[in-house]
């Protein structure tokens, strides 16, 4: 199938894009790297009557520091983490997220603010930034507000993003040398999204402790008193017992084989933090 009809508008300014999503009749949309909107617009599951290209906006496509923070435009592509591109995102973690993201085709066009909008459950972005804790800025015409990105998504394809609003940036909190993380993903062939996800970070020196579930029917969920119990004890604490119990509180309504996809992604990405492979 093709597209219904639509205006395209290439912005060429955040206050541009803004003003022309803002001005618009109810049903207008932002795209950048098309990997999320452009099938559903072939399928016809979106039909809006604007389209409004982000994808050469400048304000979107920079990564610098703010504050304490990294601000990372939602533009940036996934090959661009991968690759390296940015240094202050040459960390070992988000260059490992973005790499597994589907196939390198998508990850040239894809962008980070456009796999968050979408909400995909399954996708990498939520849980990889809601282990981070980082925060997620949306900007509308009238000005920005943080959120956290734990917050953001409210369900399957359902986030806080209000109407005439974009994500502007991700806000990251620097890390250090003294990261533990890991991130696994149960996928039956490379590229697909996982039916089972997980992602742990540690930081000893910032008091950063998360063990989070992915690739649930919504959002993320943070397995918290597992994470406390490891900070307090060591990744001892990490038994197989301790894991089943948080995935049970986590999905109590998921069946056992889904369950234990999930425990096997939590013991494998604290093994990976914490392991000989830890990074």
């Amino acid at each position: 199938m093709k597209a219904a009809a639509f205006d395209y508008v290439r912005a060429g300014t955040l206050p541009q894009a803004l003003s022309e999503l803002g001005d618009s009749a109810v049903g207008a949309k932002p795209i950048a790297g098309s990997q999320s909107m452009g099938p559903m617009l072939n399928l016809r599951l979106a039909r809006p009557s604007k389209v409004i290209d982000l994808s050469r906006v400048d304000e979107l496509r920079t990564v610098t520091v703010a504050g304490d923070l990294v601000r990372v435009g939602a533009a940036i592509t996934h090959a661009e983490i991968e690759d390296g591109k940015y240094e202050l995102l040459r960390n070992g973690f988000m260059q490992y997220v973005a790499a597994g993201i589907a196939y390198r085709a998508i990850r040239n066009r894809g962008t980070i603010g456009g796999s968050l909008a979408h909400a995909d459950p399954a996708a990498d972005w939520p849980l990889a930034l809601s282990t981070l804790d980082a925060r997620i800025e949306l900007a509308k015409a009238s000005g920005t507000r943080r959120v956290r990105a734990s917050e953001f998504m409210l369900g399957a394809f359902t986030t806080l993003l209000e109407e005439g609003e974009i994500i502007s940036a991700v806000l990251l909190p620097k890390m250090g040398l003294t990261l533990r993380w890991g991130y696994y993903k149960l996928c039956r062939k490379t590229g697909e999204f996982a039916h089972a996800s997980a992602a742990a970070a540690f930081d000893a020196q910032t008091g950063l402790a998360r063990v989070v579930l992915g690739a649930l029917d919504g959002p993320p969920a943070a397995l918290e008193a597992l994470a406390q119990s490891i900070a307090q004890h060591g990744p001892g604490a990490a038994t197989p017992e301790a894991i089943a119990s948080g995935v049970a509180n986590a999905m109590p309504n998921a069946d056992a084989i889904d369950r234990s996809m999930h425990e096997a992604a939590v013991e494998r990405c604290l093994a990976q933090a914490f392991g000989s492979s830890a990074r």
